[in-house]
């Protein structure tokens, strides 16, 4: 037994490894007073300075948080009555329709999106960024709101509905602020996905918009600097603390999964 925890140490230590330290490296090398990552030269906050001079990155940057919070307030909305729908009416169809986008590869979504706006002849840029964001985020907001009313209480909005409350007013006073947390949890996510997110921005961003993913994917194709990563340890930093508060305001959502 012991030597098969041993080997069972060993392959998590591994696997952890090799997930983890590829991002270790490129943020201890946003530190490196060098323009190459070939070699450490020494500690500096240089590269942050200039990350933060960089108005072709602040405008990407200010791009990316303008989608990132209209698309995770949109999908918040769908996901969640989408996510009450599914609990509530138990059909096969609506979850088929609702879990597709989050299912099928991003590339696939991609080209669909892409697709689909040309042939409505809809002008490419910011709003079908936005849009393409939404269609997607919009399914795992519903699950999260879904694993969330899996715990509820039903007794609660029974009572309710047996004092009188319209299912308006059940689901506003009584539902919703249970659930208040899963949909919290949700919106943090959509967020991250959104502000995250490439091939599917990329597909559906015209010419001369840019996202911060496309602006860091445009700089590397060049060389690989320290300010690329200076830029991917911040967002990385940003992406792992809204996983965090999602993950301990639903902590249902890790049990589903």
């Amino acid at each position: 037994m012991r030597k098969r925890a041993g080997w069972l140490w060993a392959a998590a230590i591994a696997g952890y490894a090799f997930l983890y330290l590829p991002l270790i490296i490129v943020a201890a090398y946003s530190f490196n007073n060098s323009r190459l990552n070939a070699e450490w030269v020494g500690f500096t906050l240089d590269w942050y300075d200039t990350l933060f001079r960089d108005d072709a990155m602040l405008y990407a940057a200010g791009n990316s948080l303008v989608i990132g919070l209209v698309a995770s307030a949109v999908s918040t909305v769908l996901g969640t009555m989408a996510g009450f729908a599914m609990y509530r009416f138990k059909t096969r169809l609506l979850p088929v329709l609702v879990l597709t986008p989050i299912a099928i590869p991003e590339i696939l979504m991609g080209v669909s999106l892409l697709i689909f706006f040309v042939l409505l002849n809809f002008t490419l840029g910011l709003v079908s960024v936005t849009l393409a964001h939404i269609s997607f985020c919009i399914g795992f907001v519903a699950i999260v709101v879904r694993a969330r009313l899996a715990g509820l209480d039903e007794s609660l909005t029974e009572a309710a509905r047996d004092c009188g409350a319209t299912p308006w007013a059940a689901f506003r006073h009584v539902t919703l602020p249970l659930i208040l947390p899963g949909v919290i949890a949700g919106a943090l996510m959509a967020f991250t996905l959104s502000i995250d997110d490439f091939v599917i921005t990329f597909f559906t961003a015209g010419a001369g918009t840019v996202t911060l993913p496309l602006q860091i994917y445009s700089m590397i194709k060049i060389a690989v600097t320290p300010e690329v990563n200076a830029v991917s340890t911040l967002l990385m930093l940003l992406t792992l603390a809204l996983i965090i508060i999602a993950s301990r305001l639903s902590p249902s959502l890790i049990r589903s999964e």
